[in-house]
């Protein structure tokens, strides 16, 4: 059994996200023919390495482009670290800006910033580039990242930036013993084998014969065999990549955002209260009138937004909602969630599920 971490990257479209896995781990995260036909990631990818200190660790890479910012959050939903991409010849983007605000109201651990690029630009460049990061994240959950100029073409900084992360893991917080919880982000078959989902694997930890329910739809399977980072595995514990090979069950019971758990030890719910706030610099008000999609872990949903003791939250404020949705949802106390208006396309809050 070995113990692994889980990173998400963050960042604008072209930034450089997937390039700097590459050449940090030596796999190309790109899963998809037309991703690596267009140079464009759009689903997420999965690649891992090891660090100076010789400690594992998972990558999760997420789209920059704003057409697929459902798959980013169903990256980085469960993932409580980031690495947050900037290229230093474009400075700060538009997603840049809204990525940040969904790590800020995600509330996350710790990340570290890569300033990528620096081959294009000179030492002024690089100074003032780093400047205007250093200004956007403060305030946020990131404003204490450590920011570390680095080239995937010259490889300039690679051994940086592998010593910040290794130092990111190293104070990171270990995760709390709970409940098992595994948010499902991809689902396959294999020939022989049968079933197989991976995702980020929280709580408890799971092992080989459990036996395990998949959540909201109440059936049950047993774990035949697990894997993380390619390697079979009796044991998984959190927070890793893991993948599992079920017996009991095919691929057309799960989709994105379900999840595996121990039996009996989790509730769905389409109704949910928690405390919601604006992103920051929003320039209107949420109010209860529009139409929204709500997203934790890995799963996304319809939703309804009632606002307790009022009719809309300034920027700047903080209220109380009561959130419907039209697909049950596995949730605990404090976990974190996103809001974002249908209508606009654009992420307007984010909070935490208190009942």
């Amino acid at each position: 059994m070995t113990q692994l971490r889980v990173v998400a990257t963050a960042g604008h479209v072209d930034h450089g996200k997937s390039s700097l896995i590459v050449r940090l781990t030596g796999m190309d995260p790109d899963r998809w023919e037309e991703e690596k036909r267009r140079g464009l990631t759009i689903d997420l990818g999965y690649a891992w390495g090891e660090l100076p200190s010789g400690r594992e660790v998972g990558f999760v890479d997420v789209p920059g482009h704003e057409r697929f910012i459902a798959n980013m959050l169903a990256g980085v939903g469960p993932v409580r670290l980031v690495l947050f991409v900037v290229a230093a010849n474009e400075g700060w983007r538009q997603q840049s800006e809204e990525h940040l605000a969904i790590l800020d109201v995600l509330g996350v651990a710790g990340g570290v910033v890569a300033l990528t690029k620096r081959d294009l630009v000179d030492e002024d460049g690089l100074d003032l580039a780093e400047e205007e990061i250093r200004e956007r994240l403060d305030g946020t959950a990131l404003s204490d990242a450590q920011i570390v100029r680095v080239s995937a073409a010259t490889d300039e900084g690679l051994d940086d930036l592998r010593t910040a992360i290794d130092e990111l893991l190293a104070v990171a917080p270990a995760p709390q013993a709970e409940r098992t919880r595994l948010f499902v982000d991809r689902v396959f078959t294999i020939s022989g084998a049968g079933t197989v989902l991976t995702g980020t694997l929280g709580g408890d930890g799971l092992a080989v014969g459990d036996e395990v329910e998949l959540y909201p739809h109440g059936r049950t399977a047993r774990i035949r065999s697990l894997q993380t980072h390619k390697r079979a595995e009796d044991r998984a514990e959190p927070v890793s990549r893991v993948a599992a090979n079920l017996a009991g069950t095919s691929r057309a019971d799960l989709v994105r955002g379900d999840v595996l758990g121990s039996p009996g030890a989790w509730r769905p719910t389409t109704v949910f209260e928690g405390s919601l706030r604006p992103v920051r610099g929003l320039p209107h008000p949420i109010t209860g009138r529009g139409a929204y999609k709500v997203y934790v872990g890995a799963a996304e949903a319809d939703a309804r937004l009632r606002i307790l003791g009022g009719t809309r939250i300034e920027s700047g404020q903080e209220a109380f909602v009561r959130i419907t949705t039209t697909r049950p949802l596995v949730l605990d106390v404090f976990d974190r969630f996103v809001l974002r208006e249908s209508g606009r396309q654009e992420t307007v809050g984010g909070g935490s599920v208190l009942d």
